[in-house]
């Protein structure tokens, strides 16, 4: 070994003695970091832990308190007091018996099996009373639900009244709701999570921190023999790097610290002497020397310079903002006319200036496969992130994918670029801000920001990532549900973004796909994607035929809507499927308000009341539904147009994807998939009829029909459009909010009823416009 290398050495050596206080700093700093980090994963652990605790406690204390009311309701019907009077047919002398001594009892009553009379006072008692009643009879045996009873929420115990095996009654006992909340009040709680009762998407009562009430659902417990369930949430924790707990953390903390020690006690000498004609410099003075002067002739080394590269202006005084593109629930227009990169960048803008307002920072953006969405989701991107806000980018997925980003990422916020069912040459945004779909107001207030220049622009531009959530989305659906026995379906996506997600959930739940034109394609070559469209239908159903299958799937351009074909062809309206999909849900809900548009069949309000629920009809439009079931605390609702919101074990954003899922889950139950569709109540209908408005403007025409129509007879609903209701039928004209055109629709008992209805709205419509062409 020559000498120069332990020379070399001691020197290295002293270098790092010299460096030891910035290296004991920056272990230091770790150690720190790796122990903040670990506690946070610990006091999330035990949270969650805490919350599982405090849930399980209340579902417990909950069934206990609930069971032994049941119970004690079944024990004083055999009672001999109860039973005499019953044998008589003296049903109040029967409740009076029912009532005697019961602990903090409201009242109590029998009432006629037949119920006939609670039907009559369906306007005094309300939806509530008559649902549990009816939940009784459909079990046949004591039910409990909670309702509203007088403007108070009360818990009431119902179950059939026989004597000698016949039903006579169904009694009635109204308790406190506290019977029902006892048990989650006195369950231990960490104020820093979350706890609640709740029925269907109605809470009865909530502990804790309440803005963690809308990821609750989660880790949500039934309480066994009831409709109730106990809702929990803690904090969110972001991940642990390399997905270390918090044990290994507080570990690789303490070692770090232990580093950063034995760092500061080397000693500061360097213990070398080195021979001073040794001229090599050391590391320190090699840092500290100036670069050696260039050879003469040669040129100097310049530091390298970033390009930048220049990008294209978009300012509202450069690019041309069409308001008539903002419309009653989203915006469209057609691209290259009314709609660009330029405008997108502009509506980006102005939602992340909206979302500024709100304390909202970060947002989902998905895209349908229409050729324009990738430049116009650049533009969105770009206008987001300039003011300030972080963009999540899942790609090309379906409109629902994209809602269900923003609550499985937590962000609330989200757009989808689409044209949804319309031509190719369309597109749009569908936006979500603060968990609220933009709708009315709300959407042309952008159009004002912009106009008025109130958009915001921050000092430094958000941040941008990209997150593929397909995965998760099929996962979450296929955890909860899985269907009774294999279906063979074959799947239409029409071409649209659907083709590649719809398969796989269907695929996940148990289901056989035979799939139809699913290569996403944005120029939709096989037929155009609008399920409510019959002629859309013909290739699926003679692919169900040909396959011999269960029945036919369709999906629109976007997979937000369904269309539904039989084994024979014939294709299931969508307002019948509602008939089908709010039995399912009024069997785990009953009393649950149950949200239609205008366009929907005059036989589904009785359906939905004889299964024990409340029907509300209300304006067509994705959006206006959702605000509407928020409102009223819906647990379902359904367009005729094939679009399904359920908030029951769902996130109540219209989903066609889902609802496809759902309706198989129910439909396995049976041998015959299309003999249950085909006995759903049914008469003499139209399918939507689209007539091209009077100059192009819908909504100004629907007004003249508005105020100078006549429909001697009927029953008027003015919400959206001019819907006429006889006896046997009724008739409907509204504007569509996507295109210029009318929408027209109707439905009878009988061919003859719907022929002299038809002919009604045919004399009020030419007298307003005798040049207005109608097919009918």
């Amino acid at each position: 070994m020559s000498d120069k290398e332990p020379r070399q050495t001691a020197v290295v050596l002293a270098q790092l003695r010299q460096a030891a206080p910035l290296l004991a700093v920056l272990l230091a700093l770790l150690a720190g970091w790796a122990a903040w980090v670990g506690w946070q994963q610990l006091r999330g652990e035990q949270r969650l832990a805490a919350a599982e605790q405090g849930r399980d406690a209340a579902v417990a204390a909950t069934t206990q308190s609930l069971g032994a009311e049941l119970a004690r309701l079944e024990a004083r019907l055999a009672e001999p007091a109860v039973q005499g009077a019953l044998g008589s047919g003296d049903l109040e002398a029967a409740g009076a018996a029912l009532a005697a001594g019961w602990p903090q009892l409201i009242a109590a009553e029998i009432v006629p099996g037949d119920l006939k009379g609670a039907y009559a006072a369906l306007d005094e008692g309300g939806f509530g009373r008559l649902s549990s009643l009816e939940a009784a009879l459909v079990a046949g045996r004591p039910a409990l639900t909670v309702a509203s009873i007088d403007g108070r929420p009360q818990l009431l115990v119902t179950a059939p009244a026989e004597t000698d095996g016949r039903l006579v009654g169904v009694a009635l006992a109204q308790l406190p709701l506290a019977r029902a909340t006892a048990g989650l009040e006195g369950a231990p709680l960490d104020p820093a999570t979350y706890l609640a009762l709740r029925q269907g998407n109605h809470t009865l009562l909530a502990r804790g921190d309440e803005s963690l009430a809308n990821v609750a659902a989660r880790m949500a417990q039934p309480v066994p023999g009831t409709p109730l369930r106990i809702a929990a949430a803690v904090p969110r924790v972001g991940a642990a790097p390399l997905g270390l707990g918090a044990i290994p953390l507080l570990a690789a903390a303490g070692l770090l610290a232990l580093l950063a020690v034995l760092a500061l006690r080397l000693p500061r000498g360097s213990g070398v002497v080195v021979r001073s004609d040794d001229t090599t410099p050391t590391l320190a003075e090699s840092l500290l020397s100036a670069p050696p002067e260039a050879a003469e002739g040669d040129a100097p080394t310049p530091l390298p310079v970033r390009e930048e590269v220049p990008r294209k202006k978009t300012a509202a005084s450069s690019v041309v903002l069409d308001p008539s593109i903002f419309r009653a629930y989203d915006i469209r227009g057609i691209v290259g006319t009314t709609l660009d990169a330029g405008v997108a960048e502009l509506v980006g803008q102005a939602v992340g200036s909206l979302m500024r307002e709100q304390d909202l920072t970060d947002i989902v953006v998905g895209r349908d496969g229409r050729l324009s969405g990738p430049e116009l989701v650049a533009g969105l991107v770009a206008g987001l992130r300039k003011a300030g806000r972080n963009v999540i980018d899942i790609g090309m997925a379906p409109t629902p994918v994209v809602y269900f980003g923003a609550y499985h990422l937590r962000t609330g916020c989200c757009i989808s670029v689409t044209g949804s069912h319309n031509p190719a040459d369309y597109n749009g945004f569908k936006i979500v801000v603060g968990g609220e779909t933009l709708s009315g107001e709300a959407i042309t207030d952008l159009h004002a920001r912009v106009a008025e220049d109130r958009l915001y622009t921050a000092p430094q531009p958000g941040a941008v990532s990209e997150r593929d959530i397909g995965d998760d989305y099929v996962r979450r659906i296929a955890d909860d549900i899985q269907i009774a026995r294999p279906l063979k379906v074959v799947v239409d996506a029409g071409n649209g973004v659907a083709g590649e997600l719809g398969p796989r959930v269907l695929e996940a739940i148990g289901a056989e796909v035979v799939p139809l034109y699913c290569e996403i394609d944005g120029t939709f070559p096989h037929h155009h994607p609008d399920p409510s469209e019959p002629q859309n239908l013909v290739d699926l159903a003679s692919t169900v035929q040909r396959f011999d299958a269960d029945l036919g799937i369709a999906f629109d351009g976007d997979g937000d809507r369904l269309g539904v074909v039989t084994r024979d062809g014939e294709s299931i309206f969508a307002d019948r499927l509602l008939m089908l999909f709010a039995a399912d849900v009024l069997e785990r809900n009953p009393g649950a308000m149950i949200v239609f548009d205008v366009k929907c069949t005059g036989r589904l309000p009785g359906h939905v009341l004889r299964h024990g629920g409340s029907p509300l009809m209300w304006k067509t439009g994705h959006s206006l539904i959702k605000a509407k079931m928020r409102e009223t605390g819906a647990e379902l609702a359904g367009e005729m147009s094939g679009h399904f919101f359920f908030a029951e074990r769902w996130y109540g954003f219209d989903d066609g994807i889902y609802a496809a899922a759902r309706l198989l889950e129910i439909l396995a139950l049976d041998d015959d998939p299309s003999a249950v569709l085909k006995a759903l109540p049914s008469g003499v209908s139209t399918p939507e009829i689209k007539v091209p408005a009077p100059n192009g403007d819908p909504h100004a025409f629907i007004a003249r029909v508005q105020a100078e129509s006549a429909f001697d007879g009927a029953r008027l609903s003015t919400i959206d459009g001019v819907r006429a209701d006889w006896p046997d039928g009724w008739g409907l004209v509204r504007a569509s909010n996507t295109t210029p055109v009318l929408v027209l629709r109707f439905d009878a008992d009988s061919r003859e009823a719907l022929l002299r209805i038809q002919q009604t709205f045919r004399g009020q419509l030419l007298a307003i416009d005798p040049d207005l062409e109608l097919p009918f």
